[in-house]
């Protein structure tokens, strides 16, 4: 997978967690959690696309840090609102799953930067 299309798959994260809050009703417990995913899930992209424009290797593991610990801050609200009951599990699983796979590239990602900056 190329920058350009990890930069269009973390922004369609970020625009199904737009969706998914926006179809949440609203109370003071699925406002706060929703505001917080809201942040981190679309937080993803703009950090990568960052991190997509790093002046150099240690600024890009470093701003990949940051896509790291925003999707996986968005699998916790995605978890919170599965296992509070507050919405069915079927519909943050894709969104659960997909933040997990952003995580997984984040970390390699970042592993290969390290690894290439030893060489």
């Amino acid at each position: 997978m190329d920058s350009s299309e990890l930069k269009q798959r973390t922004k369609e994260f970020g625009l199904e967690i737009i969706r998914l809050v926006g179809s949440i009703p609203s109370n003071r417990t699925t406002d706060v959690i929703s505001r917080q995913l809201l942040k981190s899930g679309t937080s993803v992209g703009a950090n990568y696309r960052s991190a997509c424009g790093a002046r150099s290797r240690a600024d890009f593991v470093s701003k990949m840090g940051i896509v790291e610990e925003e999707a996986d801050e968005s699998m916790y609200w995605l978890e919170m609102l599965r296992d509070s009951g507050l919405v069915q599990p079927s519909r943050v699983q894709h969104l659960h799953q997909e933040a997990n796979e952003l995580v997984s590239i984040a970390i390699s990602s970042i592993k290969t930067a390290r690894a290439s900056k030893a060489t």
